[in-house]
């Protein structure tokens, strides 16, 4: 509840005094005189004596509605009605073995699901989907709302599972697939791989031109340090062995996918910049949120005038009946 001219309430703060003054009128009031009282101290006071307060309660109380009335209580209902244009996202990841480089912590491909499922976690009305691949590219999710269910698939996605090789064209191919149909207003692939195309039969470049005509936008993250890194093999004799190998990203290639679909490149060569360049792609494409609020007032002051009211007037009626006192 709420006051509509909440001013008046300071006149509260006169009510106790008025109150009190009554209260000392009262008590002060002379009566009539009778050469001896000694039977009337024997006798005690009458209910009268002893409920002449009541006037003066009646009087505070009903004056304390009439002046909350005055202030304009009212109930106020807000109602917000919120309408999302959201955005569907397709998330492609690369999981050939590459990813297992160490050049992130623990390694690429652990860093870009723990990341990409800080990416998800962030959503709130945009649909989104999960595409992985090596060699083939398989869709790992469809694109939904279901936050929860994509972050299980996300998780259990290994590298190793399918064919190593990649096959990024492909799947962006399969990306594209899955957004053609949609009626979102921005329709966006976010491309996560560590390598060069090197297997599928449709090169990034087709693909791409596919998605600029569907009004899709590609956003490029390149993946691995400059020079070298770290990569754990399988020795057959030597057993795990620890060797630096070449980061070979094609930076031009991915550069030249996004800037044709109107979206960008980045590299990010540690987690801190995984994570920012995600934070970025999130900002650029963020979910349009429109609200309308309608505000509903409802006056309560009837509920505090007609009681105070009625006590002021039963006040009135008790002081010249009951509690009358003479002279």
């Amino acid at each position: 509840m709420e006051f509509a001219q909440p001013i008046w309430l300071f006149l509260l703060l006169l009510v106790p005094l008025a109150g009190w003054q009554s209260w000392q009128s009262l008590r002060r009031r002379p009566g009539m005189r009778f050469s001896t009282t000694t039977a009337a101290r024997a006798a005690g006071p009458s209910w009268r004596v002893r409920l002449r307060v009541v006037p003066t309660v009646l009087r505070v109380a009903g004056l304390s509605l009439a002046i909350i009335a005055m202030a304009r209580p009212q109930d106020r209902n807000v109602i917000r009605e919120q309408f999302a244009e959201g955005v569907d996202i397709m998330m492609v990841l690369d999981t050939s073995t590459s990813m297992r480089a160490e050049d992130f912590t623990p390694n690429r491909f652990e860093a870009a699901k723990n990341v990409g499922a800080q990416f998800i976690a962030g959503r709130t009305s945009d649909r989104v989907g999960l595409i992985v691949f090596a060699a083939n590219a398989y869709t790992q999710a469809p694109l939904t709302l279901d936050y929860t269910f994509l972050q299980s698939m996300l998780s259990e996605v290994e590298v190793g599972v399918i064919e190593d090789g990649t096959a990024i064209g492909t799947a962006l191919a399969m990306a594209v697939n899955r957004l053609k149909d949609s009626e979102a207003k921005s329709k966006v692939i976010i491309l996560l791989t560590d390598g060069q195309n090197n297997r599928g039969e449709l090169s990034p470049e087709t693909a791409a031109e596919v998605a600029r005509t569907l009004g899709v936008r590609i956003y490029a993250i390149g993946v691995g340090q400059h020079g070298e890194a770290p990569f754990v093999v399988d020795h057959p004799f030597a057993g795990r062995q620890r060797r630096m190998v070449p980061v070979e990203i094609d930076e031009e290639m991915l550069q030249a996918v996004a800037d044709m679909t109107g979206g960008q490149y980045f590299r990010a060569t540690n987690n801190r910049a995984l994570a920012d360049i995600y934070e970025e792609i999130g900002e650029l494409e963020q979910t349009k949120i429109e609200e309308r609020s309608y505000m509903d007032y409802e006056e309560r002051y009837a509920a505090f005038l007609f009681p105070g009211m009625l006590l002021l007037l039963l006040d009135v009626l008790l002081s010249t009946t009951l509690f009358r006192r003479f002279p």
